[in-house]
């Protein structure tokens, strides 16, 4: 008798179907992708806060993107770059360490695509023969990878949080919301 893998891709979107099954080693690479990218986040975050104070307005003074404009005003305000200088050190720290540890590695995942995002649009160092791929373009689909894999559940603390119970009841029950952050 026939049996169907339990380790399966298959979605639905727009009329077309997908499905696939994943290799077994598949797991490992998975998590091999979420542990790289939350060591390199980790590293830059450190990087920035042991460092020398770090100071995002030569960036953004110097982005030729298409919010070059934007970015060099955000760079003109002296109270938006004390923000700018603590968050993304900071958001680097934290993204780096959810994934490393695997808990809320959904939240963390979106944060470095929304980060990666922001500097491909201020880079935009574009090569090749698509004009539009560059390595921020690639880390903000690694990361979106990450998120859709749900990388926190294979060696991760989110595979516990989910299963803890609140009140006699699973977390994801009593707040179905955790949903979205974790995975």
């Amino acid at each position: 008798m026939p049996t169907t893998p339990v380790n399966r891709f298959e979605s639905r979107l727009g009329g077309i179907t997908l499905e696939g099954e994943p290799h077994a080693l598949s797991a490992w690479f998975v998590v091999g992708l979420r542990l790289t990218m939350g060591l390199a986040f980790l590293g830059a975050g450190l990087g920035k806060v042991t460092g020398e104070a770090f100071d995002a307005s030569g960036y953004l003074m110097g982005a030729e993107g298409p919010v070059a404009g934007l970015y060099a005003t955000m760079a003109g305000s002296p109270v938006l770059m004390d923000v700018v200088n603590v968050v993304v050190p900071a958001t680097q720290l934290l993204i780096g360490l959810a994934l490393v540890t695997g808990a809320f590695v959904r939240l963390a995942a979106l944060g470095g695509a929304m980060q990666m995002a922001m500097f491909y649009l201020g880079s935009w160092d574009v090569a090749g023969p698509l004009g539009f791929v560059n390595s921020d373009f690639v880390y903000l689909l690694v990361f979106l990878a990450i998120a859709a894999f749900g990388a926190g559940r294979i060696l991760g603390l989110d595979r516990y949080i989910e299963r803890l119970e609140v009140g006699g009841q699973p977390l994801l029950e009593r707040v179905p919301k955790l949903r979205y952050v974790l995975g």
